[in-house]
């Protein structure tokens, strides 16, 4: 019977080298790093200077374009991209499919005469209307009302993808329906930067920092990922379908040696990781590491800091670029966030903080205790946020995958806490006790420590592995979030909740200022009411112990295990009127994303339990059907010729499994055939639908997993019909 064995082998290193210079040397980064971004510097060479301060502006601090300067951008951006050898470009956006979209637009055009010209007008920058009806809309569109919009998001600048087989400008976008609605990430997450931006302003004019115009928030993504030989993952159906193994026994070593984790990198992985960078850097993507992670197979990189929605898309973008790469160095990358059983899945820690005009950032210690009482104040006031939202902040990461990972001893668990470092915990700490009472601010900081925090802070903090939203020196790291999907939706849902915290902050530092400015006696006040009000949501522990678990219970916090519990929150006015308050979504916003979030977990399930029973039948029953029929018949010939064989009693042991496996394959094909019948796939049936499939199918599903992996164990490896997890995660190099 054919396998789905491939023939091992090791393909020619692909070998690629930064571009080089008219005078035949290397370049070196810094000369094409941005070369395919129409950035200020593009800009500068085709607008005029008050065009491009009006770009700068608009880049910077957000605002409106009018016809006539998007007309110039448009005429400037083509010239641009024609010059790279551009044919054609797209807007660029990101529905909740969780990719990226576009639909390509030749500059090719006809004149008058009907000859071709070369055109790109403001209006098409501006907006273009794609089809809307076959994107998740959670019922907000029917299928006969398709018009829907994208929108130029100028903040994020405009840049060119180069494949083997042409060039097309890509233009930043966000995609609305007719009515205004969001049917996409990019749009919450900039109305939540703006709603930020206004009460952190609040916030630090209250503070006497009047000279402050603007806050922005800051991301740098880590980005963890497998890769596996591309013969080998087109050879397994459950990876191509679903991006996970279903099946698949342990390799003899898996990760117990710790010697995966920053070892030497591969010598094809580190060809490709090459190529990834240079094509990175082209578009602006700023990417400064690259190591091997703890899991074989598994690797990471991660970027520099950037403003959060810029990051959000070089995120989309390097996710975009891995896959790409990776096919040309005849790889697949793999974003699920738990590809293989038994070792580490991967995430996407999500650094994030905020800055303001003067360049601060404002969770940085500072060096005086005037910005130690900036930082205190932000860092109460992100923590009341978290607090007030941690299960809308756990809903915004709930995921199939993630299902998998959060709380496995390889990822923060579904309670959402905050870790702050014994130093911080203890400033805190005496802050509540009220330590600084009846005494200058100045110097309850120094009696505190305080003007010390910087130092301690960022040398002598431990990091807590476990916690999803970790304090680490200058910013919070959450961990929560997994390695597929969009930074921009957790990001959105982080800074509406410290909006909101921010907001609570203010009004009491509001009610005890004199002439718009608050005393830092008064604000260490209201610091000793935050930090009383919020201290439950701190934790400095394990959080994968069972201590901890029925600790968070007696402290209040929610423990949403899967993904059904989670999505339950979206529903809940109480829990997420934070994010109409502060205009990050609108009602018929969370009504559609609730309805897509359960329809996208129904269907990535039914495509993991449909391709583990597909797999079942066509593949491994026959095998261990086919070496059972040898082992009988090769049983039945030792006993006519009365020689001792060991066939007959593996013969036994191998039919008990096939036995037990096929029972285990009728009763969850049975099962499913159950949950998903009648309208159980209608959108009010879907909450009842996801819980089902969660509590009925994937127990029924993990059993004929376990079963699958016995027999694994005993098949000859040349009859096993897939790739196994030793030929995945351990290549030859």
């Amino acid at each position: 019977m054919a396998t789905g064995k491939t023939t091992p082998h090791i393909p020619a290193v692909r070998t690629i080298e930064r571009p080089r210079n008219l005078d035949g040397t290397l370049s070196r980064v810094p000369d094409f790093y941005g070369s395919n971004v129409f950035d200020l510097r593009s800009m500068a060479k085709k607008l005029s200077s008050h065009d491009l301060d009006t770009m700068s502006k608009v880049m910077k601090l957000g605002g409106k374009i009018d016809s006539t300067l998007a007309e110039r951008v448009a005429s400037a951006a083509r010239e641009w991209a024609i010059e790279k050898g551009a044919t054609h470009y797209c807007h660029w956006f990101q529905p909740q499919t969780g990719t990226t979209a576009e639909k390509h637009d030749a500059f090719l055009w006809l004149d008058k005469n009907g000859h071709p010209i070369e055109r790109f007008t403001g209006k098409e920058l501006l907006q273009s209307e794609p089809d809307a009806s076959s994107f998740p809309s959670g019922g907000m569109r029917s299928t006969f009302e398709a018009r829907g919009y994208t929108s130029w998001d100028p903040s994020s600048p405009m840049f060119m993808m180069e494949t083997e087989n042409g060039r097309t400008l890509y233009i930043p976008s966000v995609f609305i329906s007719y009515h205004g609605d969001a049917l996409d990430f990019k749009t919450p997450l900039l109305r939540s930067n703006e709603s930020l931006n206004k009460e952190a302003v609040k916030t630090l004019h209250l503070l006497g920092e009047k000279n402050v115009t603007n806050v922005v928030t800051n991301v740098g993504a880590e980005q963890e990922f497998f890769v596996v030989a591309r013969d080998q993952a087109m050879a397994r159906p459950d990876i191509r379908l679903s991006g996970r193994t279903v099946f698949g026994k342990r390799p003899a070593k898996g990760q117990e040696l710790e010697d995966h984790y920053f070892g030497h990198i591969p010598t094809r992985v580190q060809a490709f990781i090459n190529e990834l960078e240079i094509e990175l850097y082209k578009v602006g993507v700023p990417i400064k590491t690259r190591h091997n992670e703890v899991a074989p197979g598994q690797f990471e990189v991660a970027p520099i800091f950037e403003g959060a929605n810029i990051a959000a898309d070089h995120n989309q973008l390097l996710m975009k670029v891995l896959r790409t790469v990776g096919a040309r160095h005849n790889f697949t990358v793999l974003l699920h966030e738990k590809p293989f059983a038994g070792v580490n899945g991967s995430g996407k820690h999500v650094n994030w903080s905020m800055s303001d005009s003067t360049g601060r950032n404002l969770l940085d210690p500072g060096n005086t205790p005037h910005q130690n009482l900036v930082f205190l104040t932000f860092l109460c006031g992100t923590m009341q946020g978290i607090f007030d939202h941690a299960n809308v902040l756990r809903a915004s990461v709930a995921s199939t995958g993630n299902d998998h990972r959060l709380g496995a001893n390889e990822a923060p668990p579904a309670i959402i806490s905050c870790f702050l470092g014994d130093t911080l915990d203890r400033i805190l700490n005496a802050i509540e006790a009220g330590k600084a009472d009846n005494v200058s601010a100045e110097k309850a900081m120094l009696d505190l420590g305080v003007n010390h925090l910087q130092h301690v802070a960022l040398d002598n903090t431990d990091r807590n592995r476990t916690s999803p939203f970790a304090f680490t020196g200058n910013k919070f790291e959450f961990r929560a979030v997994g390695s597929s999907a969009s930074v921009s939706f957790p990001t959105a849902i982080l800074n509406a909740a410290v909006t909101s915290g921010l907001t609570k902050v203010n009004a009491k530092l509001a009610a005890r200022a004199k002439n718009g400015t608050v005393s830092p006696e008064a604000i260490f006040e209201v610091l000793r009411d935050v930090i009383r009000d919020t201290h439950n949501i701190r934790f400095e522990g394990n959080g994968y112990s069972q201590e901890w678990r029925d600790e968070a219970a007696r402290r209040g916090l929610g423990n949403l295990a899967d993904t059904p519990s989670a999505l339950g929150v979206w529903t809940n006015k109480e829990q997420t009127g934070f994010l109409v308050e502060t205009g990050t979504l609108t009602g018929s916003d969370l009504e559609s994303r609730a309805a897509i979030q359960w329809e996208r977990y129904i269907k990535q399930r039914l495509i993991e339990l449909n391709a583990a029973i597909e797999m079942a039948q066509t593949g491994i029953l026959p095998a261990a059907l086919g070496y059972l029929g040898e082992l009988v018949n090769l049983g039945e010939a030792s006993a006519r010729l009365h020689i001792s064989s060991p066939a007959q009693k593996l013969a036994g042991e191998i039919g008990q499994l096939t036995v037990r496996f096929e029972n285990a394959l009728t009763s969850l094909r049975t099962s499913l055939e159950r949950v998903t019948s009648g309208d159980a796939l209608e959108h009010h049936e879907l909450p009842k639908t996801a819980k089902e499939i969660a509590v009925q199918l994937l127990p029924k599903l993990e059993e004929l997993r376990s079963t699958a992996d016995l027999l694994e164990a005993v098949v000859p490896a040349s009859k096993w019909p897939y790739p196994t997890y030793q030929d995945m995660l351990f290549p030859a190099d």
